[in-house]
């Protein structure tokens, strides 16, 4: 059965969904004992419907002995992923547009990073494999500090065929290779990007590397093999933005 809701943790996670997502929430489950006032009466202003917290625990893929604040919310896939034909229909590249692609990356922890470094550097979405892939779960959105509801998160049925359609509609797509590549800061960034990040143990596959425009390396200290790839995706988006610090003025 595929996937229609996912459970969000902490009371971070759950004032940004009620924020900047709130037609996504569907239900918020409360400990009235731990949770302050403040944040019970943003949940009523919200008009979400909530429910005792035991309840959200036994349905959440909550991680035992991660510390909840006494405050889980259910959200709607469909409203918190945007389809890809939507997300472009709308999208007019410019120089300072850029996304990032994931590519087979496992961790849900790197996800999260990575979705939060994308806001950060102003990416204007980041695109996530529906297969092959860690999936958008509560986890990833702990790790991105909220920041998965401030960013369009877009699923893809096919990596080729996408970055196929980003190049058609003027985009440069640029890999990671560790030390083989082009030095990331050789490269002078003046067109539409799309920065493609894959599995922390093989790295991106011959068929997508072949689809890249440019393969990238970051250079490092010889002691240092590799950079986790949350840490390569924040080193490659800084660089980015800043030869395109119009991108971080952007909302």
């Amino acid at each position: 059965m595929k996937q229609t809701k996912i459970y969000i943790y902490g009371k971070h996670a759950v004032a940004e969904a009620l924020a900047h997502m709130p037609k996504a929430v569907t239900k918020v489950y409360v400990d009235t004992r731990t949770v302050e006032k403040g944040m019970q009466s943003l949940i009523a202003k919200a008009g979400v419907p909530t429910g005792p917290l035991a309840l959200g625990q036994a349905r959440s893929d909550l991680v035992r002995g991660t510390a909840h604040q006494g405050l889980m919310a259910s959200l709607s896939l469909h409203e918190l992923l945007v389809p890809y034909g939507t997300f472009v229909e709308k999208l007019e590249p410019r120089k300072e547009t850029m996304l990032v692609l994931l590519c087979g990356v496992e961790d849900p922890h790197n996800v999260g990073a990575i979705i939060r470094t994308a806001a950060g550097f102003g990416a204007a979405a980041v695109l996530i494999p529906t297969k092959h892939q860690a999936p958008v779960t509560g986890a990833v959105v702990k790790a991105s500090a909220g920041m998965a509801m401030r960013i369009p998160l877009v699923p893809i049925e096919s990596i080729e065929e996408t970055l196929r359609d980003l190049k058609k509609r003027g985009f440069s797509v640029y890999g990671f290779a560790g030390g083989s590549g082009r030095p990331l800061m050789q490269e002078a960034f003046n067109t539409p990007a799309v920065f493609v990040f894959g599995n922390e143990a093989i790295g991106l596959s011959k068929p997508i590397r072949a689809l890249c425009s440019s393969i990238l390396s970051i250079p490092l200290n010889p002691r240092c093999e590799s950079l986790n790839v949350a840490a390569a995706a924040a080193a490659a988006l800084f660089a980015w933005s800043s030869q395109n610090p119009a991108a971080l003025a952007h909302s």
